[in-house]
């Protein structure tokens, strides 16, 4: 049986755009990217990094020169969402919105220039509204990071080359909602074999009466892991 689909020319007055779900960890909570918005429609409120992707441009090559215009790379991690397809999402027309979220981690030079250019890292939980349909975007992309943590060790992603088991599960807990049991959560993640004490320690706060151990991750095994799945926060 053939199938034949015939469109009008007012079938392709329909424009297409991308935005990014950029996730950071600041070592105490798990913060996003916010831009303003210039112009109208929304002038002023706050939006997800966003762009235009042209007729003759494929969504994730737009989504890619988007992050290295914020970031100065485009190899963080990035993985589509969804496509937000809402007929009156946008008011100005027709607007489907090709969404990605990605890892990147922080220091203080990203977080410092991109504040001077006007966009803002906010905690998750405190995020205030956003123009457009991007609350709808923002939880999408915070239950998949939620599905990808549970299974997948692309947490160590935000963390420092070198960190302590103490910045892991709060990472895990800001990520997950929830908080773990310190004990437990120590001996699960020692026990997959993910982590490699550097020798290193450092002194957490000043009234901390040790320093706290550094360690990094096993980046043979994090590949490994990274395919396979595993269950490191189920206890």
């Amino acid at each position: 049986m053939s199938l034949r689909i015939d469109f009008n020319p007012s079938d392709f007055n329909v424009a297409l755009a991308t935005s990014i779900v950029v996730f950071g960890f600041d070592n105490d909570h798990l913060v996003t990217l916010l831009a303003s918005k210039v112009g109208e429609p929304y002038e002023g409120a706050s939006i997800l990094p966003s762009a235009v992707i042209m007729p003759t441009e494929a969504p994730e090559s737009v989504a890619k020169n988007l992050l290295r215009e914020l970031t100065g790379r485009d190899d963080w991690p990035l993985e589509q969402l969804n496509s937000f397809a809402n007929p009156y999402r946008n008011p100005s027309g027709r607007v489907v919105n090709i969404a990605y979220y990605c890892l990147v981690r922080l220091s203080e030079e990203l977080k410092s220039n991109l504040i001077d250019r006007g966009y803002s890292w906010v905690s998750v939980p405190d995020v205030p509204s956003l123009a457009y349909d991007h609350d709808e975007v923002l939880i999408y992309a915070r239950e998949r990071f939620k599905r990808r943590v549970k299974r997948r060790p692309v947490g160590f992603t935000l963390l420092p080359r070198e960190f302590t088991l103490n910045e892991i599960q709060r990472l895990y807990e800001c990520a997950l909602g929830k908080k773990f049991d310190k004990r437990n959560f120590r001996r699960k993640v020692l026990k997959s074999q993910l982590l490699i004490e550097t020798g290193n320690s450092v002194r957490s706060s000043t009234k901390a009466k040790r320093p706290s151990r550094l360690y990094m991750f096993d980046e043979k095994k994090y590949q490994t892991l990274t395919l396979k799945g595993y269950d490191i926060v189920y206890f």
